[in-house]
């Protein structure tokens, strides 16, 4: 590995660094990289826009796009710098990752020209957020189970169905919608993916209280949504290949876990007391922390291998699918030590009445929905046995079943 930037990439860093410096305030030291995944109002909503809205002006949102769609035309490593830089600063974060990450990716493969001349350069500029419609209340990990269905009337399709945890849609404009229009075929080969605007007549979303104390999950249902078939993403039946071009961008946007990490809890503990002594001079606790400690430094150093790889011109292994298997579980453990150190101020969830402004309280609550989003820890863990390690497949009796004739529970 190399861990040195190039004279290109150095000049970039430096580019990239003057206009944050010009643009947002630095960190101080010891703060935390990112209270929460999204911030949640419409001022936090606005900010982001205006963020994203600078940034693209200054040729630093999609700086791997084509320059015809707004894009800098830059490299993957220079996307990377732009990234590391960033995170040093305060800027609003988390409207934009699923449509910029997932989304519009997926329509730079499968939308028409004229398409990507519409709806690119507002999203690029954030004057459009997108959000991802696949998960159904009986079709999660296992994807290809959906029911949602879509059915050909003349030129347009008329859905009906519902998606749940989506993230965003009450604030979203558009979203990539995922459906079943061939029951009699395999589940994978009989779907078919569409774009919608998501305030087409038949389009409801309804807001999901969290346990956090958010809400940016939400329920969406279809009642004979009609689109046209113009707005249809790759060929009929075609679904679940338009789909792997998004769930692989989601891997790599979803990626490392926020905080608090391996630091943010050392800073807890020097200030803590077990039994009447520095919590730090617990041998316990110290055997925690270097355990949390390696790990940081190993998942650090494999994605400064995929840094590498990008700054090579090389496409990265399944560095991503490592990196967030393990910092989902890294962050629940460390949250759940935090709260068992804090004691009775635990259960404490009023910020400035406890240390770290009650971080490891909204962490353990969000902890949990890290090892779902993006691939759960089942499928993650199978994809590297099967993809890297070479083992055997899990069996798949329903492989070649038409969708119509999988077992179904029995109604109630």
């Amino acid at each position: 590995m190399d861990f040195n930037d190039t004279p290109e990439e150095a000049a970039f860093r430096a580019e990239a660094r003057a206009f944050l410096d010009a643009n947002a305030t630095r960190k101080k030291p010891n703060e935390p990289a990112q209270r929460s995944r999204y911030n949640e109002g419409p001022e936090a909503l606005a900010q982001s826009k205006a963020w994203q809205a600078k940034k693209a002006a200054a040729g630093f949102a999609g700086i791997t796009w084509d320059p015809q769609w707004g894009g800098r035309g830059g490299t993957s490593i220079q996307q990377v710098i732009w990234n590391q830089e960033e995170a040093n600063y305060n800027v609003p974060r988390g409207h934009f990752e699923i449509g910029l990450g997932m989304c519009i990716p997926t329509m730079m493969h499968y939308a028409r020209p004229e398409q990507l001349k519409r709806y690119v350069g507002p999203a690029l500029r954030g004057e459009e957020i997108w959000c991802q419609l696949f998960s159904e209340p009986s079709a999660g990990s296992d994807l290809a189970g959906l029911r949602t269905r879509a059915v050909r009337d003349g030129d347009d399709w008329v859905i009906n169905g519902q998606k749940i945890w989506t993230s965003g849609a009450h604030y979203c404009d558009y979203g990539i919608l995922i459906t079943r229009t061939d029951p009699n075929a395999p589940k994978h080969a009989g779907l078919t993916m569409f774009f919608l605007d998501m305030k087409t007549p038949g389009v409801e979303v309804r807001r999901i209280k969290q346990i956090s104390g958010t809400s940016n999950f939400n329920e969406v249902f279809f009642t004979n949504v009609r689109l046209p078939d113009s707005q249809r993403l790759g060929a009929v039946g075609g679904g679940w290949k338009v789909s792997l071009t998004t769930l692989m961008n989601e891997r790599l946007a979803v990626g490392q876990a926020p905080g608090p990490d391996s630091a943010d809890i050392l800073q807890l503990v020097r200030g803590l007391t077990i039994d009447g002594e520095p919590a730090l001079a617990n041998a316990a606790v110290r055997d925690r922390l270097a355990d949390w400690y390696v790990k940081t430094e190993g998942l650090k150093y494999t994605r400064f291998r995929s840094i590498t790889a990008l700054s090579r011109g090389q496409t990265p292994g399944p560095e991503a699918s490592i990196t967030k298997t393990v910092s989902a579980t890294k962050l629940q453990e460390i949250a759940s030590f935090g709260m068992d150190l804090l004691g009775q101020a635990g259960a404490i969830m009023e910020p400035d009445s406890i240390p770290a402004q009650g971080w490891f309280q909204e962490a353990l609550l969000y902890a949990p929905g890290m090892r779902i989003a993006g691939g759960t820890d089942e499928i993650l863990r199978n994809i590297i046995a099967e993809r890297v390690l070479g083992m055997p497949a899990d069996v798949r009796v329903d492989k070649d079943l038409p969708f119509s004739e999988l077992p179904k529970g029995a109604a109630k």
